[in-house]
């Protein structure tokens, strides 16, 4: 099953190291990892996603819980928190296609950031499923380049992961 979790931490050096190496010593894959400060800036917010089981996933938070440098360790619940990711995307294009993909993009909701010659790169901010229906539309075209952030995640409604 797949998990999310939302850590924050003191915003200081070497903690992604001992967050990162607690996972790596349990043997657990992570499937995405991304960082970044908090409105405190002192604060820094890791969303991690990883699949696993449910006693792994409860050690490592009572592991990370343990971590002088880790806040808060909270698990998301599918279904109540939104998540995104951005994808940039390198399509080949010639000339006769780049309509084609352009009209994908716009359909998916994705902007089109670059058009060259021979490519169109392609910005697309949405869920990891979404993502992938777009990738596999744009498999026939030729894919030339992906880079793809980590999973970001937040609670819907009113509820936050604050101290």
């Amino acid at each position: 099953m797949q998990y999310t979790l939302s850590i924050l931490v003191e915003n200081q050096a070497g903690v992604l190291s001992k967050i990162s190496g607690l996972f790596s010593r349990r043997s657990f894959n992570i499937d995405s990892l991304a960082v970044g400060i908090t409105a405190d800036p002192s604060i820094s917010r890791i969303t991690i996603v990883a699949n696993g089981d449910e006693y792994v996933v409860e050690q490592l938070e009572k592991q990370l819980n343990k971590l002088i440098p880790v806040i808060k360790v909270k698990r998301l619940v599918e279904g109540e928190f939104i998540s995104r990711e951005l994808s940039l995307i390198k399509v080949h294009s010639s000339a006769a296609k780049r309509f084609e993909i352009i009209k994908i993009a716009e359909l998916m909701g994705a902007k089109i950031i670059d058009v060259a010659t021979t490519t169109v790169t392609v910005e697309f901010c949405e869920t990891s499923e979404k993502t992938k229906t777009l990738l596999d539309l744009l498999k026939p075209y030729g894919i030339r380049e992906i880079v793809r952030t980590g999973t970001v995640a937040i609670d819907k409604g009113s509820a936050t992961a604050s101290k």
